[in-house]
């Protein structure tokens, strides 16, 4: 990580008002558009506070943990495709940030981290809450920057957005030494630069791959988040309507075609479709647009898709041929990509593969849960589809609520499914969805969680009251670490060991907040339940009671080839 230069020599000008480093910070941010910032003041970032009053056009949204601040930047980001904002101080503030910053990096969301440090005199001497901030998140982020005087800090703003949100977004950190803060400048900023064009991708790699596309009998597309980030789900529908191509996602791909599409085949993967699975390990032909291949996608990877050619799309150079064979790489954005393997195709019609598609659409019949008291969680994730807006955003936190989640939600309208795909951090959904919220206030925001995660970041419900922020949580609690429990009962031969959880008094808790709490116990209260949480202008903690050893299905074992995929066992 380098010190940043200025970019080119300014000369003070004459009529220019000198300006503290932290008034520069704030102007910066303003241009380049920022209008929510996430952020926990602290010694170090004093200054930026100080200055913060004088710039009315931000608003700062004050967390409770700064683990909350870069989850939220990350949920506001994944909700508008801007880049999202969260400051902290030195130390602790920066250390509390690192999960959410790997968050953003695994899953490509464009965040600009600003840290306070100690002032330079001070940096490299044990000072009072001194880390190493670009030595913390060099392998987590995009590019670090350290600020080292007080004339580079709107070049180095600027910089830092055109580095999250150029190629393959992610987060940046900025860090800024105190006494950089204090200083003053005088020079005129110049204007943001303009991020530079996507390079187009090699026209011969692309007729590879429509040769490839043109010549095959089973044709499968794998979307994944890429082609959300490139906004590209129109070119995506396109395409596979004019080859008549199957289209299967990733996690993190779902909603880039409608779930009622003829053409969309479900979730590929550990926890993905058994129809989805089949149609991969069947394809003669993969187009794979915007993802990684990575192993909770193609299992164990020998034995991934064995009688397929692969044609992978991405924007990352770096991510072709990673993990699978590749038979042609091509490096691109993912809309033009799909835009131009369209016009280098003709129509093609596959009847009998294209059905295959739909046919793993049924749902599982939930004629014998009727007369439980436990609620089954298909039907709580099925409830809330129905009862939320059909444009609704769910925030989806990790475990077995996350998988259950992605199989049933079912949603129609692209974009409206967020939750941290490629780290898979508990404590996700909350502040997510409040990041969300306030990026799409006239939205409804649904953030579903299980006991365990929900208690990482329940302090955030504080965040949204001060916020007015109605977000409606969805605990669904089952006294387990859930997904660690099936893994222990599946295959560790039923060990169980620390993963029964107990949980507060959700309903007072949410209480104590002033917040509406509402505990859901029987089949009877769940619709309900779920209408008056949504009728609720402010925000809503339900805690749904599911059945207590429930698991997901299907799932690939562990190192198993998705081809081996274990069913839901007969009842």
């Amino acid at each position: 990580m380098a010190t940043v230069a200025p970019n080119a020599p300014v000369t003070p000008a004459t009529d220019v008002i000198a300006h503290r480093g932290a008034d520069l910070l704030w102007r910066a941010l303003e241009r380049a558009g920022a209008d929510v910032v996430f952020g926990y003041p602290g010694g170090a970032c004093l200054p930026l506070y100080d200055a913060l009053p004088d710039h009315p056009r931000i608003h700062h949204v004050l967390v409770r943990h700064e683990q909350g601040a870069a989850h939220m930047a990350d949920g506001y980001a994944r909700a508008t495709g801007r880049a999202g904002v969260c400051v902290a101080t030195s130390g602790p503030g920066a250390t509390n940030l690192v999960t959410g910053l790997a968050c953003a990096y695994m899953d490509s969301v464009p965040v600009v981290a600003i840290t306070g440090q100690v002032s330079t005199p001070l940096m490299g001497r044990d000072a009072f809450q001194e880390t190493d901030v670009l030595g913390l998140v060099g392998g987590i982020t995009k590019h670090a920057f350290l600020v080292e005087r007080t004339e580079d800090i709107e070049p180095t703003i600027h910089a830092a957005f055109a580095v999250a949100r150029s190629g393959r977004p992610g987060p940046v950190v900025v860090d800024i030494p105190k006494d950089v803060q204090l200083g003053t400048w005088a020079a005129r900023s110049a204007p943001p630069p303009e991020l530079a064009g996507v390079t187009g991708a090699d026209p011969r790699e692309l007729d590879r791959a429509a040769t490839l596309l043109a010549g095959a009998a089973r044709p499968v597309i794998v979307a994944g988040h890429g082609v959300r980030l490139a906004r590209a789900h129109a070119e995506l529908r396109a395409l596979a309507e004019r080859i008549d191509a199957p289209v299967v996602t990733t996690l993190l791909g779902i909603s880039a075609l409608p779930e009622d599409h003829p053409l969309a085949a479900g979730m590929l993967g550990m926890h993905g479709s058994a129809n989805a699975n089949r149609m991969v390990n069947e394809a003669d032909v993969i187009l794979g647009v915007g993802l990684r291949f990575d192993d909770r996608v193609t299992g164990k990877i020998a034995a991934f898709a064995p009688n397929a050619k692969i044609v992978h799309a991405d924007i990352d150079p770096t991510q072709i041929g990673k993990n699978v064979p590749t038979a042609v790489g091509i490096v691109g954005d993912a809309g033009a990509v799909l835009f131009a393997l369209s016009t280098r195709l003709d129509r093609a019609s596959r009847p009998e593969w294209r059905d295959r598609a739909s046919a793993g659409r049924s749902r599982p019949r939930l004629a014998a849960y009727e007369e439980r008291i436990e609620l089954p969680p298909r039907l709580v994730i099925r409830a809330i589809r129905e009862t939320a807006a059909d444009d609704a955003y769910f925030v989806a936190d990790v475990g077995q609520h996350q998988m259950w989640a992605a199989q049933h939600l079912r949603l129609i309208t692209p974009d409206r499914f967020l939750t941290s795909g490629g780290l898979g951090a508990m404590g996700y959904a909350l502040p997510a969805a409040i990041g969300a919220q306030l990026g799409r206030p006239t939205s409804e925001v649904w953030a579903i969680a299980g006991d365990g995660g929900a208690q990482m970041t329940i302090q955030e419900l504080g965040t949204a009251v001060q916020e007015a922020a109605p977000v409606k949580l969805v605990i669904m609690n089952n006294g387990y670490l859930g997904m660690v429990r099936q893994w222990q009962q599946l295959f560790h031969d039923g060990r169980i060991s620390q993963t029964p959880i107990t949980s507060p008094d959700y309903v007072k808790l949410a209480s104590a907040y002033d917040v509406l709490g509402i505990c859901v116990e029987r089949r009877a209260e769940l619709g309900p339940s779920l209408a008056r949480a949504r009728a609720h202008r402010g925000p809503v903690v339900l805690d749904i009671r599911i059945e207590r050893e429930a698991n997901v299905w299907p799932i690939v074992p562990p190192g198993g080839a998705n081809a081996d995929l274990i069913e839901e066992p007969a009842s």
